[in-house]
């Protein structure tokens, strides 16, 4: 891109060519953290453990925190979050044993996460 410029304008023209690619690298960032959030919840749900069907249908995402420049998503067990641990973990039996856990938010939590950095870093070379 070509922008012909004098040299007192050149700070203003930089300046408004770095705060348009930081706005639109903003942008970016706050759309990928939406979108992997929704794909770590669809992939908590779809490895759920399944007794009635309410914890799987209850996995769900909303927005933490949200300002000009930052985000901030949770996923989260509407319906039976009290399980969460419990599922993920193992527990103890009341009459004496154990339960094995079923570990289903932390594979999906550290998929995320890989994906997240993938996603940024794609989103500040090509902002």
């Amino acid at each position: 891109m070509a922008i012909k410029t004098t040299a007192q304008n050149l700070s203003v023209v930089l300046e408004k060519m770095l705060s348009e690619y930081t706005d639109e690298v903003r942008r970016g960032v706050k759309k990928d953290v939406h979108d992997v959030a929704i794909e770590c919840r669809d992939e908590i749900k779809k490895k759920s453990p399944v007794d009635t069907g309410k914890y799987r249908a209850g996995w769900s995402t909303r927005t933490a925190f949200e300002s000009f420049d930052d985000i901030r998503m949770e996923v989260y067990n509407r319906s039976k979050p009290e399980l969460t641990h419990l599922l993920e973990n193992g527990h103890a039996k009341v009459n004496g044993g154990r339960v094995s856990g079923r570990p289903h938010i932390r594979p999906a939590d550290e998929h995320a996460e890989e994906e997240l950095d993938r996603r940024v870093k794609a989103t500040v070379k090509k902002g």
